[in-house]
Formats: C-alpha cells, structure tokens, sequence
C-alpha cells in the first residue's frame, strides 16, 4: 500500500528538510545550498519569494541566495542602505514580522526598503534568524504579495526550514576546518622529518651538537627571510651548501668557496 507520505505534501517537506541537511555530499556548494533553501521556503511554505543572508569571518550580512531576481535586488538593497528586518533580525536573534509595509510604523523603521519592496510587489516580510543555540550565522527573509500575518504553524516550519540549514552549514563548516587542521598537522609532520634529516647533515659537516646544528638552521633561516622548512628541503636535496657554522669559527665558507675572491 502506498503510505501518504508518498503521495502529499509530507513527502515534499521531508525531502526538504532531507536535501537541506545533506551537505556533506561529495563538491559541496554553498551557493547553491541557499538558493536551495529560499527556493524550498517558496515550494513548501508558500511565500511569494525568499532571500537568504549569511554573515562573512567579519561578521557582516552578504546575500548568499535568492528564490527570484526581486527577491536579489531587494536584497541587495537592503544590505546597501543598512535597513531593513534582516539586519535587526540577525543583530538580535530574534524572527521580526511585518504583516504590513505599508503600516506607518513600517515606514518609519524602513523608509528606504519599504519604498522598494512596493515597488517590487512585496507587501508583508518575516525575517527569521539562522542560529544554532547561541550562534547566529545570518538571516531569512520571507516576502509575501500580499499583506497579513504569518500564521504561527507556518512561522514555525520556516524557522525549522532554517535551523535544519544552519545546523547542516555549521557542521560542513566543522568538518572543513577539521580537515584543514589534519592537512596542517601532517604537513607540520612532514616538515620536522626533513628539518631533522637538515640538522643531521649540519651536525656532521660543522662538527655540532644537534641543539646548537638547530639553532644554526633557525638563525640562517630568520637572517636571510626564508622559511626553515624551504632551507632544510634544499640542504637535503644539496641544493645549496649554507655556511651554519658557529661566528667566529674561522674558515672559508662553501659560497666563498663557490666564488673565491678576485685577485
């Protein structure tokens, strides 16, 4: 027998909230993971537009996705002229609604954006925040052509549409990072193996101790701005022969020994 889940509008939101938190498929896309998000707020919520916000490493709102061109500039706009229930929505964490632009005290909160929202066709907003507990990453808005409240069960479903989003972008981001970490710690691995096998070959040609064959490796490398791994690579490869021995030891060095003096 065919449940009803697969025959009614329970089967588009649970493939909603299915795609929404999926985003550690192979290629992930962050783009287009909002635009998906708005695009779902309007096939399964029922606005007439959506727009999704998303806060940079500087903490400032970019526009991220849009389900329509409208929805994009309005947007835009907002971000531009620094008004609008987005940006009151992400600075306090908490849903702003709006079941009227036309209102006065609409008006007087967002002169600007009221004015363009009319002029885009857009007639009432619910802006909804992105947050995981105390975690705000950005904002949702919700345009609706028509004036009138945005029921609670309605209310509700978006703001679960854009919790199940954050908390998908939250953990792709900690993956990500985790990632990057591994990579940086195996390449510090791979790093101190080749600065060891550096320090060896140091120890044997001046006649140091490893400690001091170290300190001659770090000294050489911070006087002539180079990287200590780049130096240790090339002492391995022969690539170059670097004078690390101790000042005042005497000698000729292998450049001078390279380019004797002219006579």
């Amino acid at each position: 027998m065919e449940s009803a889940l697969s025959r009614g509008p329970e089967r588009q939101l649970a493939e909603a909230f299915i795609g929404l938190a999926d985003t550690l498929v192979t290629g992930f896309d962050i783009i287009d993971f909002m635009h998906t998000l708005a695009e779902q707020c309007v096939s399964v919520i029922g606005v007439d537009a959506a727009g999704v916000l998303v806060a940079d490493p500087a903490g400032r709102l970019q526009l991220m996705g849009a389900s329509s061109e409208q929805s994009r500039v309005l947007e835009l706009f907002q971000l531009q002229s620094d008004e609008g229930p987005c940006l009151g929505c992400f600075e306090s964490g908490l849903a702003v609604h709006c079941a009227d632009l036309a209102a006065a005290d609409a008006a007087r909160a967002w002169p600007r954006f009221t004015q363009r929202a009319h002029l885009v066709g857009y007639r009432a907003v619910s802006a909804l925040p992105m947050r995981l507990r105390g975690q705000i990453i950005g904002a949702m808005n919700l345009f609706r052509a028509a004036p009138g409240e945005l029921d609670a069960g309605t209310a509700t479903l978006a703001q679960a549409l854009a919790d199940i989003a954050t908390i998908g972008l939250l953990q792709e981001r900690a993956i990500r990072q985790a990632q990057v970490l591994t990579e940086q710690l195996q390449h510090a691995l791979n790093s101190r193996v080749i600065i060891e096998q550096a320090k060896g070959i140091v120890s044997e040609r001046h006649a140091l101790p490893m400690d001091q064959a170290f300190t001659a490796l770090r000294q050489h490398a911070r006087s002539h701005n180079q990287n200590l791994t780049e130096l240790a690579h090339a002492i391995v490869a022969r690539a170059i022969e670097p004078d690390l021995r101790p000042r005042g030891s005497g000698g000729t060095s292998a450049a001078d020994r390279r380019h004797p003096p002219q006579q």
